[in-house]
């Protein structure tokens, strides 16, 4: 019997116990090969809907303190689950296992699947993640619009309760990024929004990408293939100080 691998999916922020359930379902258990175990933590602390760019400096921070002893805690990947990829440089830069985001992995599956592709986002706080993305991914030219729904986002509801209007919206977003943007796959904003994939998907005729699961399967292959980010451009510290890390809690009582 394979020996099992372990991901450690982070929520980049901190997730109610009754919720955490929600981001577990977005990996359909189909999909998950008996090889592969996956534990989903939220941060202990942090940021709360990453809606401003102090929060994504606080996600940045309590993502590293949640992944900074992955490898020696038995992990084979570590998987940031959030298109804000929130503290992916860092934690590639500490750990030798891959270290994947679901906005870096999703923007360039996009670039590979077509020409040009749209973001479908909750909420116009969200736009400079993709932004960001686009300049550190180089693919500025091939996103070709950035839609929202002008709805705020839950991180422990998710969607439920609210399909039949988010549902509407999204599609009616969709078919803009597609008859006007020219768009020819999308990219759902959130993976707080995985619940509305597969019916997006059956809704529109060009490839819908779900941020999260993307981001899984290339942990996956990455992990087979022996790879993880290179070490001439994520340098490691000359001294690791975890131990900065530790009380980091108990400044945010």
């Amino acid at each position: 019997m394979a020996a099992i691998k372990r991901i450690l999916m982070i929520v980049p922020v901190p997730v109610p116990a009754f919720a955490l359930p929600g981001f577990v379902s977005q990996i359909p258990h189909e999909l998950i090969r008996p090889d592969i175990a996956i534990d989903f933590v939220g941060c202990r602390n942090g940021a709360n809907l990453i809606d401003s760019p102090y929060e994504q400096a606080l996600a940045d921070t309590w993502v590293l303190e949640a992944g900074a002893r992955a490898q020696e805690q038995g992990y084979a990947a570590v998987c940031i689950n959030s298109m804000s990829d929130s503290g992916l440089a860092a934690l590639r830069s500490r750990l030798t296992i891959p270290v994947v985001g679901p906005g870096r992995s999703s923007f360039f599956l996009a670039a590979d699947l077509g020409k040009k592709f749209s973001v479908l986002t909750m909420w116009k706080r969200w736009h400079s993640l993709y932004e960001k993305l686009a300049l550190e991914t180089g693919l500025g030219s091939r996103l070709v619009s950035i839609r929202d729904i002008d709805v705020r986002p839950d991180t422990a509801e998710l969607l439920a309760g609210k399909e039949d209007i988010v549902f509407a919206k999204l599609k009616a977003e969709a078919r803009k990024a597609i008859d006007e943007d020219g768009a020819d796959v999308l990219i759902l904003g959130s993976t707080t929004m995985h619940q509305s994939a597969t019916w997006l998907a059956s809704q529109v005729e060009v490839p819908v990408l779900n941020p999260g699961l993307v981001a899984f399967k290339q942990c996956e292959m990455l992990i087979d293939l022996g790879l993880a980010q290179s070490k001439s451009t994520y340098f490691a510290p000359e001294t690791a100080k975890d131990d900065l890390l530790d009380p980091v809690a108990s400044l945010f009582p």
